[in-house]
């Protein structure tokens, strides 16, 4: 560990991170990415959750598996099932399908006691009757995570009443099983075709081909997974979340769209999603983070070195990167360099966690640094490609049925989940991670 008085507290570091009155635009990612991002890697970056937290603990199921729909384990799967014909929970509001309240005068219900939320103790009756029943206990965290979370309740459960209608003798467990494993691998599709491949910078298109999976059977990082605490630091991105969000129409301070599930049904789902994809997030990076998120970036230095994560300059030597040698060659920008430089006592002490997003993006059109997209793609392609049901005796017709596998083949992005599933407002909307350009 690098001594102490080498290198700022967590608290002083953390203030890098503050967005001033204005912030600073991503020249690319709209809101519906950064609303993606967080339901997606959630459902595998878990850490403990416990007061006092112990970073070097998680409670991650470490593969990507929906836990953010059906819960983390089977008692919790349970709940949420109506165990007849494979459906989940629901309700109607407003002609839309949500998941059922999880509570009733502020306390959970019966029968779904398996199911927890965080920061629970600091909600009011009047807001914990508001909660969704849903499997993550961050599933009511903010409005976007639930707004993603009650579009795949949907696609499951349209999934689910047309396989009924196709396999009249298959009975509930079949028909849940086999829509599950469908919506899993049509996640997995949706991170490799729209995800990831905005995030990178690249020319070319990725695809998901679970030829791969034997191809790539040998491959180094081919293993079975784990979340690594350094996959969970990088995705910190908080600053793509603007202060303020539009949300049906209203523009409302970010504080007021956690908990924010109540939100949904007046506008409606594909209202909330065209607005998101309209919105321009903020660029990833220092000086550019809401103040009401301070404290994850204090306790992601902190739990960095408590963890004994080696310095900035030692990931970018393994990562294949340079050493730098100078503040002015982790960022160009005058600001970043002189802040650093009044904070760190030289640049081999500097946080791996602060120079993460300390570094400029490698092109004008890029969304990530460097060293933070590297790691990413590391990380975000064995997570997606070694998932069991890629595996060439697991995928096909007989896990997934000739018209899971037709579903899969012909879904590409979020903006085709979402089609499909508003029957109340089913008028075209623009759904995108990437923002239509302005002219």
């Amino acid at each position: 560990p690098l001594p102490e008085a080498n290198r700022p507290s967590p608290e002083r570091a953390a203030d890098l991170f503050a967005r001033g009155d204005t912030m600073i635009p991503c020249p690319r990612s709209s809101v519906l990415f950064a609303y993606f991002a967080q339901w997606f890697t959630d459902g595998f970056l878990r850490g403990d959750i416990n007061v006092p937290r112990d970073p070097r603990k998680n409670t991650s199921n470490h593969h990507i598996d929906l836990n953010q729909l059906y819960g983390l384990d089977e008692t919790a799967t349970a709940a949420l099932r109506t165990f007849d014909g494979g459906l989940l929970k629901s309700q109607t509001i407003n002609g839309g399908e949500f998941p059922p309240h999880l509570c009733e005068n502020g306390k959970i219900k019966p029968e779904f006691t398996p199911l927890s939320v965080i920061r629970f103790d600091e909600l009011t009756d009047a807001q914990r009757d508001t909660l969704f029943a849903t499997g993550s206990d961050r599933g009511n965290i903010q409005i976007g995570f639930t707004m993603l979370t009650v579009l795949f309740l949907r696609e499951h459960n349209r999934v689910a009443r047309l396989l009924a209608g196709r396999h009249p003798r298959w009975d509930d467990e079949r028909l849940f099983q086999t829509a599950r494993n469908i919506l899993i691998v049509l996640l997995i599709k949706l991170v490799v075709e729209e995800y990831i491949n905005h995030i990178t910078p690249y020319h070319f298109r990725f695809t998901l081909d679970p030829r791969l999976t034997a191809m790539l059977a040998h491959a180094p990082w081919h293993r079975e997974n784990w979340a690594s605490v350094e996959f969970n630091l990088v995705y910190r991105w908080h600053s793509l979340i603007p202060s303020r969000l539009s949300v049906g129409g209203r523009d409302l301070p970010m504080a007021q769209t956690l908990a924010g599930g109540a939100l949904i049904p007046e506008p409606g789902l594909g209202r909330l999603f065209e607005d998101a994809s309209r919105q321009r997030a903020g660029r990833i990076g220092l000086f550019n983070t809401d103040p009401l998120l301070r404290q994850v970036d204090v306790a992601s230095i902190a739990d960095s070195r408590v963890l004994g994560l080696a310095p900035y300059n030692s990931y970018r030597q393994h990562c294949r990167f340079p050493r730098v040698r100078r503040f002015e060659q982790v960022s160009g920008d005058a600001r970043v360099s002189g802040a650093l430089r009044d904070l760190y006592r030289g640049v081999d002490d500097l946080d791996l966690y602060v120079g993460l997003f300390a570094e400029e993006p490698g092109s004008p059109d890029a969304i990530l640094p460097p060293l933070l997209t590297k790691i990413i793609a590391i990380d975000a392609f064995s997570q997606a490609l070694t998932n069991p049901l890629l595996a060439p005796r697991v995928f096909n017709a007989s896990t997934f049925s000739p018209e899971g596998l037709r579903i899969i083949a012909t879904t590409r992005t979020v903006s085709d989940v979402l089609h499909r599933n508003v029957p109340e407002d089913p008028r075209p909307r623009f759904v995108s991670m990437t923002r239509r350009p302005t002219r």
